[in-house]
C-alpha cells in the first residue's frame, strides 16, 4: 500500500518540475544521470543511522504518475502545455541500487543511488529525501531507545505527540528500530504492527471511584487487563486498588497483566509498587513505564535498577528529539556519460563524483570494522583512504569483505521481495550487534571508519581542477 495512493507526482518541490521542465525544453529528456543520496551527520550526536524507508519509496516509484487531474493542475500553474502532456506519459522507468531496508550505514558513503533519465531522476529527489530521511532519522533514534532498554521491551507511544501524518511512517520505522509495537492503529493495519493500549486517565476519572473504574475494565478486558495506577495517589490508592481487583481476577481464573506509571519519580515508584506488588503474591504482574522517555531516561532507570518491564515511549521517538531531520542529500554524480562534481570552498561539502560501490569490512570475529567506497570499475580494494584528508589511509587486505549496496530496481521494476517490518528489525538488529559497542556511545562515540579509494580520490581531484581551471 503506497503511502500516496493518488497525485505521487506532484510529491515534489515545484523547483523540481521547473527544472524539468527546462531539460524538456533543452532537448535534455533523455539524458542518462545518476544521483547519490547520502549524509553528512548522524543524529543524535551518535555515530550511526539505520537505513528505514526503502520500500515505502520504493512502492511510490512504482506509482509515481501525472494523471489527468495532476495535469490539469499543472497548466493552471504555467507550464509549458507540450511539457505537461510529456508528463502524462511519465513513468519511473530508472534503476536504484540501494543498502538493504535496516542496514546499519554511516557518513560521507552513498546508501542509495538513481540512474534514469535526468528529468525523471529529478522528479523523485524531494520525495525520496522527504520518505527516507524522516524514516530513517526515526528508526536510528528507535535504535538508541532499544539499546538503553536492553532485553525489557519498549512500544511507540507517539501518534498524538507526531507531526501529522507522518506518524503513520514513524510507528513503522520505530518498529525497525527496536520497537515491539504501536498505540498506533491506522500504521498498525498498513503495516502488519502489533499494537497495544490500555486506558487514559479520563477512564478513571468518568467512574465513581478509581477501584469501580478498575473492577470494570477488568470485566471488559479479562485477559489483557492493565491498569494505571497514578491518577489519584499512585501508592496511597492506585496500586492498592489494583492488587484488590488482581486478586478478584484471580478468583475468577483470570490475572492481570500489568500496571502502568504514567507520572512521578519512575524509579522509586516502581520499586514501591514492585514491592507492594510481591508482597500480595502477585509477582506475574509487569509494570510498564511512560511519561517523557528517551533512551537517557531509560538508561538512568535501569542504571538505578528500576523493576520496570516495558517502556511506553512517544513524544521524544516520534518526532526525533533533538534532531528535528536527518540531513540527508541527493547529488548529481553522473550525466550525459561524464562524472559530475559538486565544489565547495568547505572541504567536507564535495562530494564523490562517479558510479561507486560500497563495501563492508568485517573482522575475524564478524564485527564491523571500517565501510570503503569505490569506483564502479575498481574490483580490488585493500588500501582506504580518509574522504577529506588523504594521507590517512587504513589497511583493509585482511578482512572480510560484503558488497552493502546492491540494485534493487532495473528499468523501473522491483528487484527484491518486501519484507514486513518486524523482518526488517531482525535484520537491523543483527547488523547493529556486529557494531563495536564504542561506535554506540550515548556520548562522544567513536567515529565508524568510512574511506574511500585512491583512484576515486584520483578521480575527484582531477574534476576539481578541471572545474577550477574553467572558472
Amino acid at each position: 500500500m503506497a503511502l500516496i495512493d493518488r497525485q505521487s507526482g506532484l510529491f515534489t518541490d515545484h523547483y523540481e518540475l521547473t527544472m524539468a521542465q527546462g531539460y524538456y525544453l533543452s532537448g535534455m529528456k533523455d539524458t542518462p544521470a545518476r544521483f547519490d543520496y547520502f549524509f553528512r551527520k548522524a543524529p543524535f550526536k551518535g555515530s550511526y543511522v539505520v537505513f528505514a524507508g526503502l520500500q515505502n519509496l520504493m512502492e511510490m516509484l512504482g506509482n509515481f504518475i501525472y494523471d489527468e487531474e495532476a495535469c490539469e493542475f499543472l497548466n493552471s500553474r504555467g507550464f509549458n502545455p507540450e511539457f505537461v502532456n510529456f508528463l502524462s506519459r511519465l513513468r519511473f522507468s530508472g534503476d536504484v541500487w540501494s543498502a538493504a531496508e535496516g542496514e546499519i550505514v554511516f557518513p560521507y558513503e552513498p546508501v542509495l543511488s538513481v540512474g534514469g533519465t535526468i528529468i525523471e531522476c529529478q522528479l523523485i529527489e524531494s520525495m525520496l529525501l522527504n520518505i527516507l530521511n524522516f524514516e530513517s532519522l526515526i528508526a536510528t533514534k528507535a535504535s538508541r531507545v532499544k539499546h538503553a532498554a536492553g532485553d525489557k521491551e519498549f512500544i511507540d507511544f507517539g501518534l498524538r505527540r507526531a507531526q501529522g501524518t507522518g506518524a503513520i511512517q514513524a510507528s513503522r520505522a520505530a518498529v525497525i528500530g527496536g520497537a515491539s509495537g504501536t498505540s498506533n492503529m491506522l500504521a498498525a493495519y498498513q503495516y502488519g504492527l502489533e499494537s497495544t493500549g490500555t486506558q487514559a486517565h479520563s477512564w478513571i476519572q468518568s467512574f465513581g471511584s478509581e477501584l469501580t473504574a478498575f473492577r470494570e475494565f477488568a470485566n471488559a478486558f479479562p485477559d489483557r487487563c492493565v491498569l494505571l495506577v497514578d491518577t489519584y495517589n499512585t501508592l496511597g490508592t492506585g496500586v492498592p486498588n489494583a492488587i484488590k481487583v488482581a486478586q478478584e481476577m484471580e478468583e475468577r481464573g483470570h490475572r492481570l497483566k500489568g500496571i502502568r506509571l504514567d507520572s512521578g519519580d519512575l524509579a522509586y515508584l516502581s520499586k514501591q509498587a514492585r514491592k507492594m506488588l510481591d508482597d500480595a503474591g502477585l509477582e506475574y504482574i509487569r509494570i510498564i513505564a511512560s511519561n517523557q522517555l528517551d533512551e537517557y531516561v531509560i538508561r538512568s532507570l535501569k542504571e538505578q535498577d528500576a523493576p520496570i518491564d516495558a517502556f511506553g515511549v512517544g513524544t521524544n521517538l516520534i518526532t526525533g528529539r533533538d534532531d528535528a531531520a536527518l540531513d540527508g542529500v541527493y547529488k548529481l554524480v553522473f550525466s550525459n556519460g561524464k562524472d559530475r562534481l559538486k565544489i565547495s570552498d568547505n572541504i567536507e561539502k564535495m562530494i564523490l563524483p562517479g558510479k561507486k560501490r560500497v563495501f563492508r569490512f568485517s573482522d575475524r570475529n564478524g564485527n564491523f570494522y571500517a565501510d570503503g567506497v569505490s569506483l564502479n570499475s575498481e574490483n580490488e580494494l585493500d588500501i582506504i583512504c580518509h574522504p577529506f584528508h588523504s594521507e590517512k589511509c587504513s589497511d583493509i587486505s585482511n578482512f572480510k569483505r560484503e558488497e552493502i549496496v546492491m540494485q534493487v530496481m532495473r528499468k523501473g521494476e522491483t528487484l527484491i521481495s518486501f519484507k514486513n517490518p518486524y523482518e526488517i528489525a531482525a535484520f537491523a538488529g543483527e547488523r547493529i550487534k556486529r557494531l563495536p559497542i564504542e561506535h554506540k556511545r550515548f556520548e562522544f562515540p567513536h567515529i565508524y571508519k568510512v574511506g574511500i579509494s585512491r583512484k576515486l580520490i584520483e578521480r575527484r581531484d582531477s574534476l576539481i581542477r578541471e572545474i577550477r581551471k574553467d572558472m
